[in-house]
């Protein structure tokens, strides 16, 4: 055991004091908050574009309904016809042009209006033209029905169901699906060490073979000591790398917080209060920021709980995959030949990261989910997908996440001792590049 605590302590070593390394502990988090940051800029830029469209209307109808707004501006265009108006408008350079010919009614006028446009409008820009026909057309049938124009203006607004839990804490939209996205980053974080740091560890086994230092370890040490050495040793320093994350992060999210005016003081204080006691005092003013009232249900997440299973699935899960690359660096002679093996060892995560956010985002219950969620191969990405959720009523039932804990604990002890019959055995093998027959082979001795 001693000898095990020195290749730990030799491996975490190794990689905390690269320079690499320690550049990207503290520059990926201004990295990343500085991509999202450059997404929304480039998103609000992109959405901001006006575009002009020309309307050449020849009917009696919608003479008032196309209004200019920030993304569309109308230009009507009098006395053409509909070739030298396409002639204008391409010349002028407008975004489209739509034509409405004459006709008896709004059903028949609206029916034969054409866009024509350079190339395939924007579904946005469609959007609003569809409902500018839609809302006039409907206007119609009900006036039709002896409706007037102030009827149709009470009847035509928008309605929005007021939504709350059983315990009186009101619900936001899209909430859901923002809390599978916080877990998704979180089971994406779990991805990427794995690759990263599966990597380091085949990459270093393959070194210490090509280099027949693997010779002169081994003389000293068991090869089991040596894989589960850098196993660990490497797992730490992911620890301790995204530790440092977690620190800087938390900074960064109270500037972006005060950067977007949120009252990070009122966030401990909505908590639900039991409706007897609500009954005996004042009613309180709910905050009339939008941004406030996300932000103050993005506090009600269990951030220790979630960050607590992050560690103990990141663990797990890097410890299953990385004995897995560790036999394979064993296996090979150099990063060429690792090839083939590699994509049967990412396809699991992709296929997690890509199901669970579908299946995830549409029913975190359902069968797909909890399928996924506790399969040990998959299990540690989508499962955290749901803990955003809370654990128990609501949440994620208690026994799935101890069954899938319990069945990553079980893959990890078999996959290791698959993973040590090979290591052993490949870590002498010099100058042929193994196939899966030889390795199915090598798991026999």
């Amino acid at each position: 055991m001693n000898k095990l605590g020195l290749i730990i302590r030799r491996e975490y070593l190794a990689k905390v004091r690269n320079k690499s390394f320690v550049i990207m502990t503290f520059l990926s988090p201004i990295l990343m908050v500085g991509m999202v940051v450059l997404i929304a800029y480039l998103t609000k830029i992109n959405d901001s574009e006006t575009r002009i469209i020309a309307v050449l209307n020849e009917s009696s109808f919608f003479t008032t309904d196309f209004n200019s707004n920030e993304n569309n501006s109308y230009i009507v265009l009098r006395d053409l016809n509909l070739e030298k108006a396409k002639d204008t408008t391409s010349g002028l350079g407008y975004y489209g042009l739509l034509h409405i010919p004459n006709g008896n009614t709004v059903e028949a006028v609206a029916n034969s209006a054409y866009f024509y446009s350079k190339e395939a409008p924007s579904n946005s820009v469609l959007d609003k033209l569809d409902a500018i026909f839609q809302d006039r057309l409907r206007q119609q049938k009900l006036m039709e029905l002896g409706v007037s124009a102030e009827e149709f203006a009470n009847i035509d607004n928008r309605f929005q169901i007021n939504t709350e839990t059983f315990k009186g804490q009101q619900n936001l939209k899209g909430i859901n699906e923002i809390k599978a996205f916080i877990g998704g980053g979180f089971g994406y974080l779990i991805m990427m060490f794995i690759i990263i740091y599966g990597g380091f560890v085949m990459r270093s086994v393959i070194e210490e073979k090509t280099s027949r230092i693997i010779e002169v370890i081994i003389s000293s040490v068991k090869p089991f000591q040596l894989m589960m050495g850098k196993i660990i040793g490497t797992s730490l320093a992911g620890l301790t790398q995204f530790a440092i994350w977690i620190v800087s992060a938390t900074l960064l999210l109270f500037v972006v917080m005060s950067f977007l005016g949120i009252d990070a003081t009122g966030l401990e204080n909505t908590s639900v209060m039991p409706q007897g006691a609500m009954s005996n005092m004042a009613p309180m003013t709910p905050p009339t920021n939008e941004m406030q009232l996300y932000a103050n249900e993005l506090f009600q997440i269990p951030w220790a709980m979630l960050i607590f299973f992050f560690m103990i699935y990141f663990v797990l899960g890097y410890l299953i995959y990385s004995s897995i690359y560790a036999a394979i660096g064993a296996a090979v002679d150099n990063e060429t030949d690792t090839q083939q093996f590699i994509f049967p060892i990412i396809l699991p995560l992709m296929l997690a990261i890509y199901v669970g956010f579908f299946s995830v985002f549409s029913n975190p219950h359902g069968p797909i989910a909890v399928g996924f969620s506790l399969f040990p191969l998959t299990s540690p990405i989508v499962m955290l997908m749901r803990l955003p959720g809370g654990i128990g009523e609501g949440g994620v039932p208690v026994w799935q996440v101890l069954a899938s804990i319990g069945l990553l604990l079980g893959t990890f002890i078999g996959i290791v001792w698959l993973a040590a019959k090979i290591y052993r055995i490949g870590i002498l093998m010099y100058g042929k590049k193994p196939s899966y027959k030889e390795l199915f082979k090598w798991l026999k001795y």
